[in-house]
């Protein structure tokens, strides 16, 4: 059995200039950051005595003889591409609800492709990893879905993202002090609005007509830079950095009517009128988690407002996609006898691109 643990994230400048329609012509980039909230992928192969083949266990539990038969359709490629000849028991936790803005689709699409590589003994890197997780969704399952996600959630960290005409991914992770994190994180409160929804039907909206939006989504890569030289100076400016997360929502805002809604609008107007000098709705917008960007001396004025929504602490996670639990298969068929011992158990370090594997 592997156990994969994979971060959300969230995403504070450039969204949208993510989509291959607009890296293709003009190239794109993001300011984000994965999150200590996790999505949890176990995955063994399937003993051959059960009567099913796959077994997948998430909001629903599936049990079929065929891959083509899994209704989920990630675990469906998936399956069908690297266990047509064999069978496994698939089960997902997450630490945050689906379709949130979160991006849990894609957390699960990388956490999933880490525990199938490495069950099968392959080594994988990052950037491969989240490469093979843009392709499954974008190419095979045909989402309209942009590449941050999955870089994210591979990696881990706070990285300023470029994706290049050519198809490349560069990835620069944000060097602030343990200080400088601090201060930005006591800035952010994370508010579920209660509303779960579907990104991909939302981002179809705005997605796939991007020229008719250029002017403003041309902009978004300059507040992206913009964003990333005021938190690293020597004197971050996180009044300056509200102000732009708060340009770029009214900017996201005025892209596609079906962003926000009157709930939304009501709880950043709520927030800004405490005292918040920034905010937005994470993902393609629509429901899911809205992010605020106050001083910590008004927050208590914005939870107190706001005391009907769910509020989820964060914090940022270093790693990115990792294996917590290997635990290799046995073929007690070529065993002579039975050993009372436990299995030799393996404990690998994924913290950076390569295997390290003790007995």
């Amino acid at each position: 059995m592997i156990i994969t643990r994979t971060p959300f994230r969230v995403s504070f400048f450039g969204g949208g200039t993510d989509y291959p329609e607009w890296i293709k012509e003009f190239g794109g980039s993001v300011l984000g950051c994965a999150i200590n909230k996790y999505c949890y992928i176990s995955l063994r192969y399937l003993p051959p005595f059960f009567p099913h083949r796959y077994r997948i266990v998430y909001s629903i539990t599936e049990t079929c003889s065929q891959a083509s038969k899994i209704k989920h359709p990630a675990v469906r490629a998936v399956c069908g591409k690297y266990f047509s000849d064999r069978g496994v028991e698939i089960h997902h936790d997450g630490d945050l609800p689906a379709r949130s803005g979160m991006g849990s689709s894609s957390s699960f699409s990388v956490g999933l492709l880490n525990a199938v590589h490495g069950l099968r003994g392959e080594l994988c890197g990052r950037m491969e990893l989240a490469k093979e997780a843009v392709h499954l969704e974008q190419k095979i399952l045909g989402e309209t879905v942009g590449s941050q996600d999955q870089v994210l959630a591979s990696f881990g960290n706070l990285n300023y993202i470029r994706f290049l005409p050519t198809g490349e991914i560069l990835v620069r992770p944000l060097t602030l002090t343990a200080g400088k994190l601090q201060q930005l994180f006591s800035h952010c409160m994370l508010f579920f609005t209660g509303t779960v929804r579907t990104s991909s039907k939302i981002a179809s909206t705005y997605a796939v007509g991007m020229r008719a939006k250029k002017r403003e989504l041309q902009l978004l890569p300059e507040l992206v830079s913009e964003a990333c030289q005021l938190i690293s100076s020597p004197r971050p400016d996180w009044k300056g950095f509200g102000g732009l997360l708060d340009e770029a929502w009214q900017m996201k805002r005025a892209i596609s009517r079906v962003i926000s809604n009157s709930k939304i609008d009501s709880i950043y107007r709520i927030a800004k009128n405490h005292g918040a000098w920034g905010g937005k709705i994470l993902g393609a917008g629509g429901g899911g988690f809205f992010l605020i960007f106050a001083p910590p001396e008004v927050q208590p004025k914005i939870r107190n407002e706001l005391g009907r929504l769910l509020e989820i602490p964060f914090d940022i996670d270093r790693v990115g996609s990792q294996i917590v639990f290997y635990d290799p298969e046995i073929d007690y068929r070529k065993l002579d006898s039975f050993k009372s011992r436990n299995p030799r158990r393996r404990i690998l370090d994924l913290t950076g691109d390569s295997w390290k594997g003790t007995k």
